[in-house]
C-alpha cells in the first residue's frame, strides 16, 4: 500500500503542475480574445474552475502528507508561457488555441481518471471525491469546446476572408 500511496501523491503533484500550466494558458488566451466573446467568457469561467481545482489538489496533498512540487509547477508555467508566445506568432491563433485547449482538456481527463483509480486503490475516499468533481469540470469544458469548435472556425474563416484584423483573436 505504501507504493500506491506514494504514486498517488506523485500523480497529485503532476496534476497540480498541470493545473498551473492550465491557469497560465487560460489567462493568456482570455487576454488575447478580443473578438470572440462567447469563447472568452467560457475560458474565463474555466480559469476560475482551474483555480479551485488547484486548491482541491492542495487539500488532497496536505491530507496525504505531501505538498505541491515547486519544480513541476514551474515546469507547467514555463510550458504554458512558451505556448502563449508561440500562439502570438500564428495568423489563426484563435483556432489553434481552441484546438490546443480541447487536446489539453483530454490530457486532464486522463489524469483525473488515473487519480480516481489510484485513490480507490488506497482507500482515499476524499481524494476520489475531489478528483471526480474536477473530472466533471474537465469533461464539461472539453465537450463545450468540441461543440463550439465548428463555429469558432467558421467565424475565423469568414473574418479571414474579409481580411479583418478581428479574425486572429
Amino acid at each position: 500500500m505504501t507504493y500506491a500511496k506514494e504514486n498517488l501523491i506523485d500523480w497529485l503533484r503532476d496534476a497540480h503542475g498541470m493545473e498551473q500550466q492550465a491557469e497560465q494558458m487560460l489567462k493568456a488566451q482570455a487576454e488575447r480574445l478580443d473578438h470572440y466573446p462567447e469563447l472568452k467568457a467560457r475560458i474565463e469561467q474555466h480559469l476560475q474552475e482551474t483555480l479551485g481545482q488547484q486548491q482541491a489538489l492542495e487539500r488532497c496533498l496536505t491530507r496525504l502528507g505531501g505538498s505541491p512540487s515547486t519544480l513541476k509547477d514551474l515546469a507547467g508555467k514555463l510550458v504554458a508561457f512558451g505556448q502563449a508566445i508561440g500562439g502570438m506568432a500564428v495568423s489563426d491563433e484563435v483556432v489553434k488555441g481552441a484546438m490546443s485547449g480541447y487536446v489539453f482538456e483530454h490530457m486532464e481527463i486522463a489524469s483525473y481518471t488515473v487519480l480516481i483509480a489510484a485513490a480507490e486503490a488506497v482507500g482515499d475516499v476524499e481524494t476520489k471525491r475531489e478528483c471526480m468533481a474536477i473530472l466533471e469540470q474537465e469533461v464539461a469544458m472539453a465537450q463545450w469546446l468540441r461543440e463550439h469548435l465548428p463555429q469558432v472556425t467558421r467565424t475565423f474563416l469568414a473574418r479571414d476572408q474579409a481580411e479583418s484584423d478581428s479574425a486572429k483573436r
